[in-house]
């Protein structure tokens, strides 16, 4: 909840969609289950994906993301509490995008949320549903 209101905060007015954890993730993703309509489960623009997921983890989440044809294109911005030097390697092996330290704080939170939507517009091809809200905002 605070990483969803430290994206609102830094002014990204996109439809953005949670998962409680890796497994459900994949569903989502992959669209099976309770995710099976592509009308209600869009395929995001960029995933934020947390290391430390229940059920599967963020590695073995990355490393079937990056795997799957249909989702390996999508940009993936590990976010966690680790600063582990072997985490940092294995996200970039496994396809991560880039790697980023939760902060502690929320205004710290709210600018890294601002840095990340800077580089999301500024050096990957930008995609304006991923930068504007459904009603143009």
């Amino acid at each position: 909840m605070l990483t969803e209101e430290a994206l609102r905060e830094a002014g990204l007015g996109n439809d953005l969609r949670f998962v409680s954890d890796g497994e459900e993730l994949l569903d989502y993703l992959l669209r099976r289950g309770a995710f099976s309509d592509p009308e209600s489960s869009p395929r995001p623009g960029l995933i934020l994906l947390d290391l430390n997921m229940p059920k599967k983890d963020g590695r073995e989440a990355l490393a079937e993301i990056k795997a799957e044809q249909e989702l390996r294109r999508i940009p993936v911005f590990v976010l966690t509490t680790s600063k582990d030097e072997e985490d940092v390697h294995q996200s970039y092996e496994l396809g991560g995008s880039s790697f980023l330290t939760k902060p502690v704080t929320f205004a710290g939170l709210v600018e890294a949320a601002r840095t990340l939507t800077r580089y999301r517009l500024e050096l990957i091809d930008p995609t304006p549903d991923w930068h504007e809200s459904k009603d143009g905002r």
